[in-house]
This record gives C-alpha cells, sequence and structure tokens, in this order.
C-alpha cells in the first residue's frame, strides 16, 4: 500500500525522523487558517500517489494567506498523471540550502534490503541515477543487523555527505530505519533530505509502501487506507477474504495457486487475440481451500463485475482433490440461487489433478445449463474467450 505523502510525514514523526509543520484539507477557503497557523507564509503541495507532483505545477509556494487559498485553489481537483486531486498539504516553509535523496527499500533480486543515497537530490533524481551512476551510492543492509550507527556513518561516506551534517544524517538514517522495520515498509524514501540555510537537516518530502502482507500485525495501517480511491470490487473481496485483483477484461478467473491463475491470464489473453481481443477480466485466487462459501464468494464478486461476459474456473487438484472442488462449484450456484443471484454468464471449467475424473463426473450430474467442461487449460481458455466475444 502506498501512502500520500503527508500520511508518510506522520510516520516520520511518530519516529523521530526531523519534519516541517504541515496540515492536510481539502477545500481552498480552509487553506487561510492553516497558512496563518504557519506562520503566514506555506507550501502549496498536491497530495497524489505519483512523482512529477512538482514539475507538474503540484507543488507550489503561498506568500500569505490569501495567496494560499488561490493556489489551493489552482490545484484542487487538478490531474497529475491521471491523479485527481483531492486534498492538498499546506507545510512549513524552510530555507533550502542544500538537496539531498536517502531511501531503504527491498532489494528482492539480491534477498537482503538496501540503502541509497546522493548528495544530489531534488526533482531530478531519477535523471542522476540514470546518467550518473556513480552520484548514487547504494550499500546492502543486513535484516540482522539493521542500520546501526556503523551501518549509518558508512551510508554517509559512500554518499558523500557534508561533514557538517554528518551526525545529523546518521540520526535521520537510524531513524528511517525505524520506520521501515516497525511500519513494515517495503520502501521508505525521503526527497528531498534537505539542509537549511541554518544548518538544520529535515525530511521535507516522504513516499512510503507498506507490505499489505503484514496487516495481521499492523491494525493501525487500516486508517491509511484511500477508501475513496478503491475499486469497489476490490474492497467486496478483501471484505470476504478472497485475494482479487481488478483488470480490465471480459474472461473472469477464478483459480486455485497464484501461479496458476497468474498462467491462467496469460493463456486467456493469448487465446483472446482471435476472439476479438478479449482479455482476464481479473486475478483471483481462492488458494488451497475451494469450499463452496468460498466458491460463492469468488463467484459472486466475479459476476458482480459488469466488464465479465464469461467465467473460466481452472483448478489444479492437490491438497484439496477435484471432487471437492466440484461440489463446491454445484453448491455455490445452489447458494448464488437462493440469495436470488441467478448466475447468467456461463461458465468454463477445468480439472485436473487429484480425483479429476471424479470431479468431471459431479460437474456432468449436476448438468448445470450454463456450465460446460474442457479437459485442457488451452482449450478451457480458448472456449472461455469465444464464448466473452459472442
Amino acid at each position: 500500500m502506498d501512502l500520500f505523502e503527508y500520511q508518510a510525514r506522520d510516520l516520520f514523526a511518530k519516529h523521530g525522523v526531523p519534519v516541517l509543520a504541515g496540515e492536510v484539507i481539502d477545500t481552498p477557503e480552509a487553506a487561510r487558517q492553516v497558512t496563518a497557523e504557519l506562520g503566514g507564509r506555506a507550501v502549496v503541495k498536491a497530495q497524489v500517489k505519483t512523482g512529477g507532483r512538482g514539475k507538474a505545477g503540484g507543488v507550489k509556494l503561498a506568500a500569505d494567506p490569501d495567496d494560499a487559498v488561490e493556489k489551493a485553489g489552482q490545484i484542487l481537483g487538478m490531474d497529475i498523471k491521471g491523479h485527481t486531486v483531492h486534498k492538498v498539504m499546506l507545510a512549513q516553509t524552510a530555507d533550502i540550502a542544500d538537496e539531498y535523496y536517502v531511501s531503504y527499500l527491498l532489494d528482492r533480486a539480491n534477498r537482503t534490503f538496501l540503502a541509497m543515497a546522493s548528495v544530489e537530490g531534488g526533482m531530478d533524481i531519477e535523471e542522476v541515477a540514470a546518467t550518473k551512476p556513480e552520484a548514487l551510492a547504494r550499500i546492502p543492509v543486513d535484516a540482522n543487523e539493521g542500520v546501526t550507527e556503523a551501518k549509518a556513518r558508512e551510508i554517509v561516506e559512500a554518499a558523500r555527505f557534508p561533514a557538517e551534517i554528518t551526525d545529523q544524517v546518521v540520526d535521520v538514517l537510524q531513524s528511517l530505519w525505524t520506520v521501515f522495520v516497525k511500519e513494515d515498509a517495503l520502501l521508505v524514501e525521503v526527497n528531498p533530505l534537505v539542509k537549511t540555510a541554518e544548518g538544520k537537516v529535515l525530511a521535507l518530502d516522504g513516499k512510503v509502501s507498506l507490505d499489505a502482507n503484514a496487516e495481521f500485525r499492523q491494525p493501525d495501517h487500516v486508517a491509511f487506507e484511500d477508501k475513496a480511491a478503491a475499486n469497489p470490487l476490490e474492497a467486496a473481496a478483501k471484505a470476504k477474504g478472497l485475494n482479487y485483483v481488478k483488470l480490465d477484461g471480459q474472461v473472469g478467473i477464478i483459480g486455485n495457486g497464484a501461479g496458476l491463475v497468474m498462467s491462467t491470464l496469460d493463456v486467456v489473453a493469448y487465446a483472446g487475440e482471435k476472439h476479438s481481443a478479449v482479455k482476464p477480466a481479473n486475478f483471483l485466487d481462492i488458494g488451497g481451500g475451494a469450499s463452496a462459501d468460498v466458491m460463492a464468494n469468488g463467484l459472486e464478486i466475479i459476476l458482480g463485475d459488469p466488464d465479465v461476459r464469461s467465467v473460466f474456473v481452472n483448478v489444479f487438484g492437490g491438497i484439496t482433490a477435484c471432487d471437492a472442488v466440484a461440489n463446491g462449484i454445484v453448491q455455490a450456484l445452489e447458494l448464488l440461487k437462493s440469495k436470488g443471484e441467478d448466475v447468467t454468464k456461463p461458465l468454463v471449467v477445468r480439472l485436473d489433478g487429484n480425483n479429476a475424473e471424479l470431479g468431471r463426473k459431479i460437474l456432468s450430474d449436476a448438468n448445470h445449463p450454463l456450465v460446460e467442461q474442457v479437459d485442457t487449460m488451452d482449450g478451457a481458455a480458448d472456449r472461455a474467450a469465444e464464448l466473452a466475444a459472442k
């Protein structure tokens, strides 16, 4: 889960990272009082989950409270890379002398964590990384050791931070590591980390991505969810405990196991090329247990998508045998009917693996008019795409 800047700022402050005062508003007029409370001047910053806000005109300096109202009005409602601005943060101003960059992230390729730092931070850090890779220090961080004072000083030295702010940057790096670990983050980034004219180091902007798999031990993180922007189908699936992602196609997908579902997306996309270019409508992994309730919940979510024209149920029986899956499908259709949710879209089912023959017999005996079986994965994908195209 990616956070808005103001949410990242709040986490930084919680763990001792030096930040400036700020407040979030969603109407231009609210900027007047907030700016007055911040000393009469403020930086008005669009709150969207994308980069490049400054270059897009989403960050403006307000000279006084009236100017803040005007600037907030200009930014609210703005489109920045497809993201509409619904909130702005008014932040205290700072006299910036230099801008730097620091971050921690999960380095999947090397199975470790990585610290990155540069004394050439700011809006053009991406260009710096691409054209002057030597200007961006990359220091591996051992998960067991973490960022000790010694590791923080190693990062500072590698990035060549000025000697007069070394101790401050060391403290910031250790506090940011606390944010990274305590909040179960996958990315913690400060750009820019600045030195003010008075020589104080501050985090002026932050980006944080939280690990959704750690939600069970981070109950407070539910407050960070952007419910207004959430897809209603994804929200409904989450409430039912389903691993669901909405896509932009027409063939609903249900499978057991993330790898199988990913492969199913590929074969459906390939098959759809010859059937009016139909594509997968979703990712839905029902996991190892395909009970009637789980299957009913999955079908309910997928059939509730107006874009779906057909459904492909692709199951490889392992721990959960195919006969249990087949019974789940039959019972799910009955459950949906009992709720008054008649199934009107065709289902293509492919069963393979443990007790596949018995599972196919159960579906054949049920003889549901909208359910048809295909033996192979490619054949089932082709048939589901064909039905969606019709």
